[in-house]
């Protein structure tokens, strides 16, 4: 039986240069993550992205409908293309918000969680499943012996009310990420305790007293204190009541003891899932059957509603 929810590890974007030889670890890495996160495999299917092929097809297809203007304006593209320069970045930066659509749209998918930074990338979604839509599907597609209505569902973003964006820790302003040159500018799920402890010692903070939320001249701030209350599982109304007097000696400790505090049973539960290669393997390889039997619904839809001829 398919699964309410799908969670896949997205190694088809390789945007941009990377190591062949870790990419494989990497990725059962991040799917034992997942699992020692809580995801349960009974609930949702979890699977590799290339392990899935109609991802690729649908993405080529969705190409084809996709005007170029509308991946100009992506600000990512903007952003990295500017930093890697035009020999070192490949066409697909520039397109992989398509496949990021057709990882959406192959699964029907009513809610997507995503982060303020990926919201433009769901708007696009939306878009061409709408433009998908209107173009191939309806009485277009009955009369091709389809079904008639609409091909794609049109996704809606599911936004945290807290930690839509979390910032980095060396800049306020700029959103914490893997792929950031510097390692002491994030926190790693799986960073040892000592590492931690440094990383928020050194972190970058303000000289303004007490401590607040949502203050735009205290980016910082702002950030530290989001990520106290996520992992404390507190209201905005006790993080304040309990920090709004600290100072950062007082605060970075705090800060400290409670990352090192949530993330040690994460961690404990990711060897033992690393340490069963077969537990593992059996999770995503059931994950990906799952997935195929919705993403092939999905695509021989499209394929018959674009007027390509039947598969016998």
């Amino acid at each position: 039986m398919p699964k309410d929810a799908f969670i896949f590890l997205f190694e088809l974007q390789i945007t941009l240069p990377y190591d062949t030889q870790q990419l494989s670890k990497a990725t059962r890495s991040t799917a034992a993550i997942y699992l020692a996160c809580g995801v349960d495999p009974s609930k949702a299917s979890v699977f590799v992205q290339s392990h899935v092929r109609a991802h690729v097809e649908l993405m080529w297809l969705l190409s084809s409908t996709t005007p170029i203007g509308w991946l100009n304006k992506m600000i990512q593209f903007k952003e990295k293309s500017r930093k890697a320069g035009d020999e070192e970045v490949g066409v697909a930066l520039l397109t992989y918000p398509v496949l990021m659509a057709s990882d959406i749209l192959l699964y029907q998918s009513d809610f997507v969680p995503v982060g303020e930074d990926q919201k433009q990338h769901l708007e696009l979604t939306r878009d061409l499943a709408e433009r998908v839509n209107n173009l191939y599907g309806g009485r277009k597609w009955k009369k091709l012996g389809g079904r008639g209505g609409t091909i794609f569902k049109v996704p809606e973003p599911l936004i945290p009310p807290a930690g839509a964006r979390i910032m980095s820790l060396t800049d306020g302003l700029s959103k914490m990420s893997k792929s950031a040159p510097s390692d002491q500018s994030r926190i790693n799920i799986l960073d040892p305790k000592d590492l931690i402890a440094n990383k928020i010692k050194r972190c970058k903070t303000d000289s303004f007293p007490g401590l607040e939320f949502d203050n735009s001249e205290r980016p910082e701030c702002n950030n530290l204190v989001s990520i106290y209350q996520l992992i404390s599982g507190k209201t905005k109304e006790e993080v304040v009541q309990e920090c709004q007097n600290m100072n950062w000696g007082t605060f970075k400790p705090l800060l400290t003891d409670a990352l090192i505090d949530h993330l040690h049973p994460i961690q404990v539960r990711y060897e033992e899932i690393m340490s069963d290669s077969g537990y593992l393997d059996g999770v995503l390889a059931q994950g990906a059957r799952n997935a195929a039997d919705i993403a092939d619904s999905t695509l021989n839809n499209i394929y018959q509603a674009m007027g390509f001829f039947k598969r016998q």
